[in-house]
C-alpha cells in the first residue's frame, strides 16, 4: 500500500489562508467597526499582502460577509441540521441551540459582530439585506420552528410564536452587546463592572432560563 505523502508546508500555509484572514478580518472589524477597517490592515495582520487577500474576498463588503458566514450563518445551519434530525423533548433541543449559541458566538469574538449591525448597518444597505437574509430570518425559523415543534408534540401549550421568539433571542443580542460595549470598559470601576458582568453573564443564562420558565409554563398536564 503506497505511503501517503505530507502535504508541503507551502500548501499547507496556503489552504489555511482564507481562515487566517477571516480571523484577522474579524478582529479588525470588532476592534475598529466596519467603516474604520481597511483592507491592507487586515492583510496585514495575516501576515501576506493586499493583492492576496482581494485574490480571495474582492471587497471589504465581501470579507464581511465571509466573516459572518463563517461566525453565524454557519453556526444557524448546524442547529437547523441538528433540529431537523432531532428525536429528543423539545425543550431539550431548545436549550442545546441556546446554549451553543452562547458558547459558540455570544461568548466569543464573533458576538461583536451584533455591536457592527446595530451601529453601522443604516450606513450600508447591501449589508443590512445580506443579514437579514443570512442571520435574522434563518435564526427566526430555527428557533420558531423549535417552538411550533413543542406545540404540535404538546409539549408545549399554544402561544404566540414569533413574539415568544424575539423574547428568548432579545438577551443574548443584548448580553453580546455589554460584552462588547459597556462590559468591555473596566474603567467604569471594578465595582460595577463586576456587578454588570456577574448579572448579565450566561446569557445562555438569561435565555435558557427564559426558555426554561416558558418550558414549565407552556407544559401540557
Amino acid at each position: 500500500m503506497p505511503s501517503l505523502s505530507p502535504v508541503p508546508v507551502r500548501q499547507r500555509r496556503k489552504q489555511a489562508r482564507p481562515q487566517e484572514l477571516l480571523d484577522a478580518a474579524l478582529e479588525l472589524f470588532v476592534e475598529k467597526g466596519f467603516s474604520a477597517t481597511r483592507s491592507e490592515e487586515v492583510a496585514r495582520r495575516a501576515g501576506v499582502s493586499k493583492g492576496t487577500l482581494y485574490l480571495y474576498f474582492p471587497s471589504k463588503e465581501e470579507l464581511f460577509k465571509a466573516v459572518v458566514r463563517n461566525n453565524i450563518s454557519a453556526l444557524i445551519a448546524e442547529g437547523q441540521q441538528i433540529a431537523d434530525h432531532f428525536d429528543g423533548p423539545s425543550a431539550q433541543l431548545l436549550r442545546l441551540l441556546m446554549q451553543s449559541w452562547w458558547q459558540r458566538v455570544g461568548d466569543t469574538h464573533a458576538g461583536g459582530i451584533f455591536k457592527i449591525i446595530f451601529a453601522e448597518v443604516r450606513n450600508f444597505p447591501e449589508l443590512a439585506q445580506f443579514y437579514t437574509d443570512e442571520v435574522i430570518l434563518p435564526a427566526h425559523r430555527l428557533i420558531s420552528g423549535t417552538l411550533q415543534r413543542g406545540i404540535d408534540r404538546g409539549e408545549f401549550r399554544a402561544m404566540p410564536v414569533d413574539e415568544t421568539t424575539h423574547t428568548l433571542i432579545a438577551p443574548m443580542l443584548f448580553q453580546a452587546l455589554h460584552k462588547h460595549s459597556i462590559g468591555a470598559c473596566p474603567v467604569l470601576g471594578l465595582k460595577l463592572y463586576a456587578l454588570a458582568h456577574n448579572t448579565m453573564r450566561g446569557a445562555a443564562g438569561a435565555a435558557v432560563m427564559n426558555a426554561e420558565l416558558l418550558v414549565a409554563s407552556g407544559r401540557v398536564s
